[in-house]
C-alpha cells in the first residue's frame, strides 16, 4: 500500500502532515492506498507555484494551449480502459458506468480545443469619430477545482479543460475517497506537454479546502458537492474576492402521465433511479404519477427493481455497484427508516438480503405520504419515492414549490402536456422521456434554486465566460500622429 503525494511544480512531493486517510474499494472494503491531509502550508506551496507558471502560461497563444488538449484528448483514449477500471475501484459503480463518465468527460476536453472561437471578443469600430472600441477576455489567474467522489472524472473535467485554454493555471483538490483517478487525469495531462506549475493537485480535506478559499491569490472557485457544502463555499470564497461556480444537491422528480409508454419509462426510470447507486446529482429519486397510471407503474417498478443485478462492478452482468462507503449506506439505511415511520409502504425492501462485505444497499421502492420529510430530502442512495396527484397543474406546483432546481423530467406521448411542463417548471435542466437530463459537453450544466450557487455554470460556452474576465479598450488614433512616422 503506497501513501499518496500531492503534485506541485511538476513534481510529486510528501504532504507536510503525517495525518492520512485509507481510500477504500467499496465493494470488497479492500484498502487501496492512503490520502493524506494536507496543510494549509501544502496548498499555498501549491498556489505560489501555480501564480509563479501564470505569466508564461497566459501568454502562451491559445492556438498553443489547446495543442496540449488535443494530445490530452488522444492520450485519454489510448488509457480509456485502465482510468474507467480506476474510477470502479474507487468509487464502485459498474465499469459500463465508468467508462460513460469518462465518455462525458473526454467530450468537454473537445469543446475546450474550440477555445480559439469561444474566446473571441467582440469590436466596434467609429463607436465616435476616431474612435473605436473593443472587448477582449483574458483569465482571472489561479483557479481552485474541488471534485466530490461521484464522478472522479467526469466533473474534473467539467472545469480542467475549459480553466486551461482560457489560460489560467489551477490548483486541483479531489475528494478524499476517490483520490486515484485524477492523479492519472493529472498524469495523463502532463504527458501531454502542460509546463510545470500550470496544473497543481493537493489532497486533503476540510483545511486544504478552507486554505484554498482563502488564498488572496485564488481568483475562482468551481466545485461540486451537497447543497450544504456548496453553500459554505459559495459564502466564504465570496466574502474572500473570488468568483465562484457551486454545484449543490437535488431531488429530482420525474412525472409519469397516463398516456407514457410504460415499458419504455420503467426501464429510463430504474437506470435514473438507481444508476451510480443512486449517487448522482442527477438521479431520479421521486416519481410522481398522474391519473390512472399508479398502480400499473408501481407493479413495473416492482419488477424492474427486484430483478436488478446488484455486485462487484467489474463483475460481468452486474447493474448496480456498492454506495462509496459504509457510513453512506448505514445513512441511506436510516432514511428508508424515517420513511417507514413516516407512513411510507414499502414496495421492494433493499435493506433485506443485505450483503456482508462491502457498503451495498439493493434499490428501494417505497409509496410516500405527502407529509413525509422524505419528499424533500436528498437520499443520494438507490431509492425511489412514489407519490401521486390527479392532474398536471398539481404536479407543477408541487415540482416548483420544493427548495432544489436541478432537474425534473416528463414522460407523456403529448406535445401539449412536454410544453406546458418545459415553460412552466422551473429547474435548469429538464427532460421529456429523458431520465438523465444530462447536458452535452457543449450545453451548461443548469442547476437552479438551492441546486446551484453562482451564475455561470461548468461546461461550454459558461465554462469559457467563467475562467475569463473581460476588458473593454476605448481608443483614439489621431491622424496627426501618423504623420510624425
Amino acid at each position: 500500500m503506497s501513501r499518496l503525494a500531492n503534485w506541485i511544480d511538476h513534481r510529486w512531493e510528501e504532504a507536510s502532515s503525517t495525518a492520512s486517510l485509507p481510500v477504500l474499494n467499496p465493494a470488497t472494503d479492500e484498502v487501496l492506498t492512503e490520502v493524506p491531509l494536507s496543510t494549509a502550508g501544502d496548498v499555498d506551496r501549491a498556489v505560489q507555484c501555480a501564480q509563479k507558471a501564470l505569466k508564461g502560461w497566459r501568454n502562451t497563444a491559445v492556438t498553443e494551449r489547446i495543442q496540449v488538449m488535443f494530445r490530452y484528448k488522444q492520450l485519454l483514449e489510448e488509457n480509456f480502459e485502465a482510468v474507467a477500471r480506476q474510477i470502479t475501484l474507487e468509487c464502485g459503480k459498474t465499469l459500463d458506468e465508468a467508462r460513460g463518465e469518462l465518455r462525458r468527460g473526454v467530450e468537454n476536453v473537445e469543446v475546450a480545443c474550440g477555445a480559439p472561437i469561444l474566446i473571441q471578443g467582440y469590436h466596434n469600430e467609429d463607436i465616435a469619430p476616431g474612435i473605436d472600441e473593443l472587448m477582449i477576455r483574458q483569465p482571472v489567474g489561479v483557479c481552485a477545482i474541488i471534485t466530490p467522489f461521484n464522478f472522479p472524472a467526469m466533473i474534473p473535467l467539467w472545469f480542467l479543460p475549459y480553466a486551461l485554454v482560457c489560460g489560467n493555471t489551477v490548483v486541483l483538490k479531489p475528494s478524499e475517497k476517490v483520490p486515484q483517478t485524477l492523479v492519472k487525469l493529472l498524469e495523463l495531462l502532463n504527458q501531454a506537454g502542460l509546463p510545470a506549475g500550470v496544473a497543481n493537485l493537493v489532497h486533503g480535506s476540510r483545511e486544504a479546502v478552507d486554505a484554498l478559499l482563502e488564498h488572496p491569490l485564488v481568483k475562482a472557485v468551481s466545485f461540486v458537492g451537497s447543497t450544504q457544502v456548496a453553500r459554505y463555499i459559495y459564502s466564504k470564497a465570496s466574502q474572500h474576492g473570488k468568483r465562484v461556480q457551486a454545484q449543490g444537491g437535488a431531488k429530482n422528480p420525474i412525472i409519469v402521465m397516463p398516456d407514457a409508454d410504460l415499458d419504455m419509462t420503467t426501464k429510463i426510470v430504474a437506470d435514473s433511479a438507481f444508476g451510480c447507486a443512486g449517487q448522482r446529482c442527477l438521479a431520479s429519486s421521486l416519481a410522481i404519477t398522474v391519473g390512472e397510471v399508479k398502480d400499473s407503474f408501481l407493479e413495473a417498478m416492482r419488477e424492474a427493481s427486484q430483478s436488478r443485478t446488484v455486485g462487484n462492478g467489474l463483475d460481468d452482468g452486474v447493474q448496480m455497484g456498492p454506495l462509496i462507503n459504509k457510513a453512506s449506506r448505514d445513512r441511506v439505511r436510516g432514511l428508508i427508516d424515517i420513511g417507514v415511520q413516516q407512513g411510507a409502504q414499502i414496495i421492494v425492501d433493499g435493506r433485506d438480503n443485505p450483503v456482508a462485505q462491502g457498503s451495498f444497499l439493493r434499490p428501494t421502492v417505497m409509496s410516500m405520504p405527502m407529509q413525509s420529510e422524505l419528499l424533500t430530502t436528498e437520499i443520494f442512495g438507490p431509492v425511489l419515492g412514489v407519490i401521486h396527484f390527479d392532474d398536471m397543474d398539481k404536479v407543477i406546483d408541487f415540482v416548483n414549490s420544493g427548495k432544489y432546481g436541478n432537474q425534473a423530467c416528463l414522460f407523456t406521448s403529448s406535445g401539449a402536456a412536454a410544453r406546458k411542463f418545459r415553460h412552466e417548471t422551473e429547474v435548469g435542466n429538464l427532460g421529456i422521456n429523458i431520465g438523465v437530463a444530462a447536458p452535452m459537453a457543449f450545453f451548461p450544466f443548469s442547476g437552479w434554486k438551492d441546486s446551484f450557487f453562482g451564475d455561470l455554470h461548468a461546461q461550454g460556452r459558461h465554462g469559457i465566460e467563467f475562467y475569463t474576465q473581460t476588458k473593454v479598450v476605448v481608443e483614439r488614433w489621431p491622424k496627426e500622429w501618423s504623420r510624425k512616422f
